[in-house]
């Protein structure tokens, strides 16, 4: 297809469809109008039979890595983007923040990987539209109702894989009207530990429970209501990475939503949103080598409040205009119990009771006002501009006695202001070019402000938080160009796209060693200097995508992709942190109505350019091999069948964390799982 095809099918589409379609996608697929340097991906069962939680949906995008604590605690890093630099919301803004300060609880394990419809990504800091943005924007869009498909339909899932016996299994219902819908699911994992390519048993299980309901309502023939209801239940998760181990890790998520399109012709449409967010988290160090001298329970929880308004205005022909309010609100409390039964080496005579503040009682709350304005130069050419502006606030409101003596703690108002600018031109129906610079502004983290000598990173150093940190600022500069060309004899089409980008930082946040200050808990183990977060100002990082596709005898497919990127801390001398190194990806597939199969092979280059300071080693390369195959058998029977890593390599990711308080493994990279023969089966009604 080609752009100004896409274009003209894309307004088609729009005219029949009676629906009003929510702004929960941001990426709608008119190559003029979308979001500049954009990527989606979808259709996950082609890509992965078996994911363990929305996390994996990443691995097959180019540019994503991902952070592996253990099988459940894996985040997205995009780019050597990761955490609060990245901006990842549900359905166009929906947020669920972790609770625990180990991350144990990240934002990819609040919704099951079945639910979701596609990912879209903003590549940088391109877009004011979505609340505060540094590296990028993740939306993951969960399933609408088929609104093709008028009364009562549903499926019914599961999966199971070899290695780690774990098994899936999902149902969802939905009705659907003229005047309303409703579409519920429920979902069941139990993933046990898996072995590596060495036959090494590694600790990784977890069960969870989830189900959702998401109900719409049309108000008239261009207004819509919708909402939202979650809830995940974690179980007795196993972090191989991590000094303690999760009991339960429940979470609730609430979102409305409602649009008011085709309003008139000046003030084009009107959309809001609220959601509500609450995580509860209890993680103990039970059945690790600590226990016998000290028991630590902890139970911390986060409260996550946001919504956003945004008016859609036209004051001229080829001027469309998006001017809005967002809010967000974090609130995070809890504490750490310790019974202490041994110190300096001696049982004690009676365990001594400890408790530590985690969180404080902390907050951070933003307020952002934006208006983005697209400008259609002409019918191929369009020029985005936006600007925004967060008032952040934080405040601790119950803090330790030895962090209220190290800062003078009062109630912090920041202001950040960002922006962008792009241009988009489709210089043929066959070749687009897309150009940007984005100016992203992230205040600090909780971690970064109020962390209080807890070990939250990939290294035994305590940190300490600072409550003072400058917003961090990424310049970021992106040229990119995506095209076919159709081809004879046998081949089809040749397609290809690439992204070149550079950003350089200021008041980068990172984690230094302070040898004035002494280690609070275990003042005899080492490291007995703990780490304070700070601002550094010389940092940088560069890199690129690349993809290309051949397809030909109408439905096979070969398909190259790269990525790389280089970061360097000009203070310290050293790479920025969690940069992966340049990996390759190549697909031979074939892709029918009924059939698809492809095999992927995946080469990851050594990584020697590492951040000491950040505890990381180098890392070898590696290349894994992954086969899979689908069929409909019957008319609303899906079957996959997959063997990964085929080879049995034995191999980690640079990204991974090390094994940490675990009985039989030294402080070595966790590492991936080995040969794994994975069943899927889906049924439609």
């Amino acid at each position: 297809m080609s752009f100004s095809q896409e274009k003209t099918d894309k307004a088609q589409d729009t005219i029949t469809q009676k629906t009003v379609q929510l702004d929960e996608v941001l990426v709608t697929g008119n190559a003029i109008t979308d979001p500049v340097l954009t990527n989606v991906s979808n259709d996950y069962q082609k890509n992965i039979v078996q994911p363990k939680n929305i996390a994996d949906l990443f691995d097959e995008i180019n540019g994503f890595s991902l952070i592996k604590r253990g099988n459940y605690a894996i985040e997205p890093s995009f780019r050597a983007s990761q955490y609060e630099q990245l901006n990842i919301q549900y359905d166009g803004g929906t947020k669920a923040m972790y609770a625990c300060p180990n991350r144990m609880d990240p934002i990819t394990t609040h919704v099951i990987p079945e639910e979701v419809s596609k990912i879209e990504i903003i590549k940088g800091p391109y877009t004011v539209r979505y609340g505060a943005t540094f590296g990028g924007v993740v939306n993951i869009v969960t399933n609408k109702p088929r609104f093709g498909n008028a009364g009562f339909h549903g499926k019914a899932s599961g999966g199971y894989e070899s290695n780690g016996n774990s098994f899936v299994t999902m149902l969802q219902l939905q009705q659907v009207t003229d005047k309303y819908d409703l579409v519920g699911n429920v979902d069941y994992r139990d993933f046990g530990n898996y072995k590596d390519g060495s036959n090494t048993e590694i600790p990784s299980a977890f069960r969870s429970t989830d189900y959702g309901l998401k109900f719409g309502y049309n108000l008239t023939d261009n207004q819509r209501l919708q909402a939202r209801w979650s809830q995940s239940f974690g179980r007795d998760v196993l972090h191989a990475g991590l000094p303690m181990d999760t009991d339960y890790a429940n979470s609730s998520i609430l979102s409305l939503d409602y649009k008011w399109s085709n309003i008139g012709d000046v003030v084009k449409g009107f959309t809001a949103k609220a959601y509500y967010s609450y995580v509860g988290h209890l993680m103990t160090n039970r059945g690790r080598p600590t226990f016998k001298m000290t028991e630590a329970s902890s139970s911390v929880n986060a409260t996550t409040l946001g919504g956003k308004f945004e008016l859609n205005w036209k004051p001229a022909t080829k001027l469309n205009v998006f001017s809005g309010v967002d809010v967000m609100h974090v609130a995070r409390d809890g504490g750490r119990n310790r019974l202490v039964k041994m110190m300096n080496g001696m049982m004690l005579p009676m365990p001594m009771q400890f408790n530590d503040k985690v969180w404080q009682d902390s907050y951070i709350g933003d307020i952002g006002l934006f208006t983005e304005a697209k400008w259609s130069v002409t019918p191929s050419a369009i020029i985005t501009a936006g600007m925004r502006t967060d008032i952040v606030t934080s405040d601790i409101k119950d803090p330790e006695a030895d962090f209220n003596a190290m800062y003078y703690l009062r109630k912090r108002t920041e202001q950040n202001v960002s922006g962008t600018v792009s241009v988009k031109k489709i210089v043929s129906d066959k070749f687009m070019i897309e150009a940007a610079f984005g100016r992203g502004v992230r205040s600090a983290n909780m971690i970064e402000r109020f962390i209080n000598h807890f070990t939250v990173g990939q290294d035994s150093y305590e940190y300490i938080g600072n409550p003072n940190l400058k917003a961090e600022i990424n310049n970021q500069f992106e040229i990119g160009f995506k095209g076919h060309e159709n081809l004879n004899n046998g081949f089809d089409k040749f397609s290809y796209e690439t992204s070149f980008y550079y950003s350089f930082f200021k008041n980068y946040i990172v984690a230094v060693e302070d040898s004035s200050l002494n280690r609070k808990y275990m003042p005899s183990l080492q490291p007995t200097h703990p780490k304070v977060f700070q601002n550094l100002d010389n940092a940088y990082k560069t890199g690129f995508e690349i993809m290309g596709q051949l397809d030909f005898l109408k439905d096979y497919y070969v398909k190259a992709e790269a990525a790389y990127v280089y970061a360097k801390n000009k203070d310290l001398k050293e790479s920025l942190p969690l940069v992966p190194p340049f990996n390759m990806t190549l697909i031979l597939g074939l892709e029918q109505n009924k059939v698809w199969a492809n095999a992927t092979y995946k080469i990851n280059s050594k990584q020697t350019h590492i951040s000491k300071s950040f505890g990381e080693m180098e890392t070898p390369g590696y290349q894994t091999l992954d086969c899979r195959f689908g069929i409909k058998p019957y008319r609303n029977i899906s079957l996959g069948v997959a063997v990964l890593n085929v080879f049995d390599e034995t191999y980690h990711d640079h990204l991974n964390f090390s094994f940490n308080n675990q009985a039989d493994f030294g402080t070595v990279p966790i590492t991936e799982p080995g040969r794994n023969f994975t069943f899927f089966l889906e049924k439609k009604f």
